[in-house]
């Protein structure tokens, strides 16, 4: 499967500061991919790279098979991006910042009514399509970011925290129309976000930058099993035996467990194995074990791990 997006041993320095160092990627059509890391982590630098906006300090980047560097109007004219606080004209309507976005990317002329409403119509902005933009909350300012990235269908699209804006409703038909237009579509989609909880969801791939080095980079499943982190447990006995559960899980376990209403135990860290002899034990004490619930460790719990306790820049 040939790559779509492509990075070979890339790096980027600005004068004494290394913003991405020996980075390697390759990503074919149809996936979704998470770019994920602290700010200054070097996402926006790989973005702006991947569309020629910057060029290597060395390395090799590919977009769509062509060399941005060189092929920079090509490329863009192939991709759709979505910056973090994308700009709009408050004095245009909607369906007049379509139409002039549509002529800006060359949208064939009489595609372009087609285009522009059926974007709209697919946003949920059709009814507020002739308003004025500067009436328009953050939601539908952020939706008609989106419906703009698509007017000229390109087969790339970069993502800078698309649902950020969004109440929950309107985020959940985001994704879904991520997951269209790329399963569907077979358009390749970059997101950065911070929303993890998002990316576990959404994305088929996950690359995790820290300091400009990719630190994961697989399925959110292949990442979380990667980090080998210790999983959580809640254990339910009768309330009569409860406080000598609790002791006993406290030894079996260094990490904390805690007693929680009905005889429901929480222990936070124990090891997968260590499971099966806390039940045992439980048993032998003459404890009734009505539940046990093992809590799996999560893209947030990996991403928490790989990045320690460094602070956000």
């Amino acid at each position: 499967m040939s790559a779509v997006l492509e990075a070979r041993a890339l790096t980027r320095r600005f004068g004494d500061v290394t913003a991405l160092d020996d980075v390697s990627f390759a990503i074919p059509a149809g996936q979704v991919v998470g770019l994920l890391g602290h700010n200054g982590a070097g996402k926006t630098t790989t973005i702006r790279l991947l569309n020629g906006l910057l060029a290597p300090t060395e390395g090799d980047v590919r977009t769509l098979g062509l060399d941005p560097g060189t092929n920079g109007p090509s490329v863009r004219a192939r991709t759709g991006v979505l910056t973090e606080t994308p700009s709009l004209d408050d004095r245009m309507t909607a369906r007049e910042s379509m139409t002039f976005w549509a002529d800006m990317w060359n949208v064939p002329r009489p595609n372009v009514e087609r285009r522009v409403t059926e974007l709209l119509d697919r946003f949920e902005l059709a009814d507020r399509a002739d308003d004025r933009v500067g009436g328009y909350s953050r939601g539908m300012r952020q939706r008609l970011a989106l419906a703009r990235t698509l007017v000229h269908d390109p087969p790339v699209l970069f993502l800078d925290e698309p649902t950020a804006a969004l109440d929950p409703i309107a985020a959940l038909g985001v994704r879904d129309l991520v997951r269209t237009l790329a399963a569907g579509e077979q358009r390749t989609v970059l997101i950065c976000t911070h929303n993890l909880v998002e990316a576990q969801e959404l994305c088929d791939r996950v690359i995790i930058l820290r300091r400009g080095r990719v630190v994961a980079d697989g399925s959110p499943s292949e990442v979380v099993h990667a980090a080998a982190l210790p999983v959580g447990v809640e254990i339910e006995v009768d309330p009569e035996h409860s406080a000598a559960a609790l002791s006993i899980a406290s030894e079996i376990s260094a990490d904390r467990a805690t007693l929680g209403a009905g005889g429901a135990i929480a222990i936070e860290g124990m090891a997968r194995d260590a499971v099966p002899q806390l039940v045992r034990r439980l048993v032998a004490s003459g404890a009734e074990v009505y539940r046990v619930s093992p809590r799996q460790a999560t893209l947030e719990d990996a991403y928490v791990a790989l990045y320690g306790n460094e602070d956000a820049a």
